[in-house]
């Protein structure tokens, strides 16, 4: 357990601090929703967040699946000259990539801005949403370097500077040149530019004119069977904002967006344990050892997702009071929906993650293909009557079958032995406690209360394992003085 423990504490450390860069950017981006509700309406906050989505998919698209072989194959050889290929390879390419994407949406603009939103009124938004796509493109592949190096405190600097840029852009943009929508793309892109720059800068000695195109087509190999995957994916997290455009209208868009945005708390959970679950995950040499690792980790990390799933959906209604204004107030009737379905997404980053370690990734395509045909068939059925309503539930239903699907699979080709009763434990009773919640309406201050038994229902049900009881106590027994 010694050993396990040391490396599960590795991997939370290193969340953590990846999870603080996160956190502050989850904390401020909610901060300045008081900004975007009272200088842009619905429909202009809608823009927006369709073009956000994509810019997603583009990204998706652009990189053929070259970020994901970034990480398994620098973890391939410790030797240096093997892994600076690697680094060079993947910055050249998602460059020219980038570059390739930028260039087509600066010349297509218009027509894109009329089959989007009926109108070319919106060609200069589109334009500043491409720009916006080539900053983050290449800003990701360089942050990249700090991950799989395990520098966890660099990135999150790097992170904390950007954000710094971006608020200062945005205000600037929004409130005194009244840019609008246009405005809030534009801050977004400039942070994340002028941290570009310099990380060229800091890391030029690595970046050489070198692009292994043996190495590129493995590479490829390995990434574009992701491509479906992640597409599919990228349907699950931002189609439904096309779904509610053509079969609702761009205002409830920009409703729907701010749930999504407070339920956005899960993704900044999830984003943090990404950050370090890959290397952590593939540096873990010995299969056994990686079986008990892996099985721990799907416990632990849904446990901390369904408390805090929990805790949004019942903070939700006042979430939204306290930060909009009451144009967008139904706003908090969907986060329920989208933060347990984040919970399953968190369980199939986890599980899906044995494919990657086998090189067997053809078969992710799937399991997220799974979850968009539910995603697509749920949103068409459901949001002509329900609304955003409709779209969360499509959301929930989506990531629970993707989840199902991919667990199936990986664990045919590598077993597991996850702890499914403690799994099922946690997630059931924070599903259950949010349904309480809502059934009765409860006040804030039973809201709160709720939020804080959530460790303490579990115990009667046998969630801990008694080694996990002992060290509980052994800690409570530290910090009593």
């Amino acid at each position: 357990m010694t050993g396990l423990g040391s490396q599960i504490t590795r991997l939370a450390q290193h969340s953590a601090i990846y999870g603080l860069g996160g956190l502050v950017s989850r904390f401020v981006a909610l901060l300045l929703l008081p900004l975007y509700t009272r200088y842009l309406t619905p429909a202009d906050y809608g823009a927006v967040e369709t073009l956000v989505a994509l810019a997603a998919v583009l990204a998706t698209v652009l990189r053929l699946g070259i970020a994901s072989a970034f990480f398994r194959f620098y973890f391939d050889s410790a030797d240096a000259a093997h892994r600076l290929r690697v680094v060079r390879t993947s910055f050249w390419f998602t460059m020219a990539m980038a570059t390739l994407g930028l260039v087509v949406g600066l010349i297509l603009a218009e027509p894109i801005s009329n089959w989007l939103f009926d109108t070319g009124d919106h060609t200069t938004l589109v334009r500043a949403a491409f720009v916006l796509l080539w900053a983050q493109m290449n800003y990701e592949q360089m942050t990249s370097l700090f991950r799989v190096e395990e520098r966890a405190v660099a990135f999150t600097i790097a992170t904390l500077v950007n954000l710094a840029v971006t608020v200062t852009a945005t205000v600037l943009f929004v409130v005194v040149f009244d840019w609008g929508a246009t405005g809030v793309v534009a801050g977004n892109f400039t942070g994340t530019l002028m941290v570009y720059a310099a990380l060229l800068v800091y890391r030029h000695e690595q970046l050489g004119l070198t692009l292994d195109r043996p190495l590129l087509r493995q590479m490829n190999r390995f990434g574009i069977p992701l491509v479906p995957s992640m597409l599919a994916l990228w349907l699950l997290n931002f189609g439904d904002r096309f779904f509610i455009l053509k079969l609702a209208d761009q205002s409830e868009v920009g409703v729907y967006s701010i749930g999504a945005r407070i339920a956005s708390a899960m993704v900044l959970l999830l984003a943090a344990f990404r950050a370090g679950w890959l290397a952590f995950a593939y540096s873990i040499e010995d299969d056994d050892r990686a079986r008990r690792a892996y099985s721990f980790v799907l416990t632990y990390l849904l446990f901390v997702a369904s408390w805090a799933a929990l805790a949004l959906a019942l903070l939700s209604p006042w979430l939204v009071q306290w930060l909009t204004t009451p144009a967008f107030y139904d706003a908090s009737d969907v986060v329920p929906l989208l933060v347990f379905g984040a919970v399953a997404l968190g369980g199939f980053n986890v599980v899906s993650i044995v494919l990657g370690r086998k090189k067997r990734t053809q078969f992710n395509w799937v399991a997220t293909g799974s979850g968009a045909a539910v995603s697509v068939v749920l949103n068409l059925v459901l949001i002509p009557p329900y609304g955003i309503i409709g779209a969360g539930i499509a959301n929930l239903s989506a990531f629970t079958v993707m989840f199902l699907v991919i667990t199936w699979w990986s664990q045919r080709v590598f077993w597991v032995p996850y702890q499914w009763r403690r799994v099922v434990t946690v997630i059931g009773v924070a599903a259950g406690m949010t349904v309480l919640g809502e059934a009765i309406d409860v006040p804030l201050a039973a809201a709160v209360a709720l939020i804080a038994v959530y460790p303490l229902v579990l115990w009667p049900l046998r969630f801990y394992l008694p080694t996990e009881l002992a060290a509980i106590r052994a800690r409570a027994a530290r910090t009593v003085p």
